[in-house]
C-alpha cells in the first residue's frame, strides 16, 4: 500500500485554499454575485490544485527516493566504520566479485584488477595524515583509497600524487547493486515523531513570528476594499501567538 504524502497534501491545499481566498476577492472587486463568486473561485481553485498535484508529486517521490538512498548510505558507512578490518575487507571483496571484478585479498588490504584497494572506513573524513601514510607505504606504486569521505586536504593530497578514492558514493553504489550486507551495524537511527514536530511547532519562537504577520494583516485591514478576510486572518493569528507564548514550548 502507498504511503500517504503528508506533505504534499499540505503544500497542495495552502496552495488551493490561498488561490481561493484571493480569487474570492478579485471577484468581488469586480461586484460579482456571491455565489458566482464561491462557485467560480471554488473551481478554479480546484483546477489549481489538481495542476500542482500533478507538478508536485513527481518532485516529492523523487526526494523521498533520496531521503531514503541517503538513509542506507548513511547505515552502510556506519557498518563499515565499526566492523573488524577483517570482515570489511572479506564484505568488500564479496561484492567486488559479484560485481564481476577481478579481486583478491592480499595482506592488509585488497587486489583489485592488480592495484592495491585499501579500506578506510573511519566515522570523520580521512584526513591528509592518513594519506601521507599511505603513500609513504607504497612509494610509486598506484593505489586506490576506500573511505566515507576525505579532508579536503587529504583530496588535494591524492590527486596531487595521481591516487584516486573510492568514497561513499561509490561503495553505496557497489553493495546497492550487489546487495547490502545483512545484519548491518548499526543503531535505530530517530525519527522526527508527530510528538516531535508538534513540539516544534508550539515552540515559544514562534509566537514573534505570528504575532508579527497577524498585527500585519490587521493593519492593513484598514486599507483594503474586502476587509473581512484581512480581519479573521489577522485576529487567528495573533490570538495562535499569545497561546504559544502562554502555554508553549521552551526550545
Amino acid at each position: 500500500m502507498k504511503k500517504f504524502d503528508l506533505p504534499l497534501f499540505t503544500d497542495v491545499l495552502f496552495y488551493s485554499a490561498s488561490a481561493w481566498l484571493v480569487l474570492v476577492g478579485i471577484l468581488r472587486w469586480f461586484r460579482a454575485r456571491t455565489w458566482v463568486c464561491f462557485t467560480v473561485a471554488t473551481l478554479l481553485a480546484l483546477a489549481v490544485g489538481i495542476l500542482l498535484f500533478a507538478l508536485l508529486s513527481a518532485r516529492h517521490n523523487k526526494r523521498a527516493l533520496g531521503k531514503k538512498e541517503q538513509e542506507q548510505r548513511e547505515k552502510l558507512m556506519l557498518h563499515l566504520a565499526l566492523e573488524t578490518d577483517e570482515r570489511v575487507r572479506a564484505t568488500l571483496l564479496e561484492a567486488l566479485r559479484k560485481d564481476g571484478k577481478d579481486a583478491h585479498c592480499e595482506k592488509d588490504a585488497l587486489c583489485l584488477d592488480g592495484t592495491p584497494l585499501i579500506p578506510v572506513f573511519t566515522m570523520q573524513p580521512v584526513s591528509a595524515d592518513t594519506v601521507a601514510h599511505l603513500l609513504k607505504t607504497y612509494r610509486e606504486q598506484p593505489f586506490v583509497l576506500a573511505c566515507n569521505a576525505l579532508s579536503p586536504e587529504a583530496e588535494k593530497l591524492l590527486s596531487a600524487f595521481s591516487r584516486r578514492a573510492m568514497t561513499a558514493s561509490d561503495v553505496y553504489a557497489l553493495f546497492a547493486k550487489t546487495g547490502m550486507p545483512d545484519p548491518l551495524i548499526c543503531g535505530e537511527i530517530p525519527r522526527k515523531t508527530a510528538r516531535t514536530r508538534l513540539r516544534r511547532a508550539f515552540s515559544k519562537r514562534n509566537a514573534y513570528p505570528l504575532f508579527v504577520s497577524g498585527a500585519g494583516l490587521l493593519v492593513m485591514s484598514l486599507f483594503v476594499f474586502f476587509p473581512v478576510y484581512y480581519l479573521i486572518t489577522g485576529a487567528l493569528l495573533v490570538a495562535t501567538a499569545i497561546f504559544v507564548r502562554a502555554f508553549g514550548y521552551t526550545a
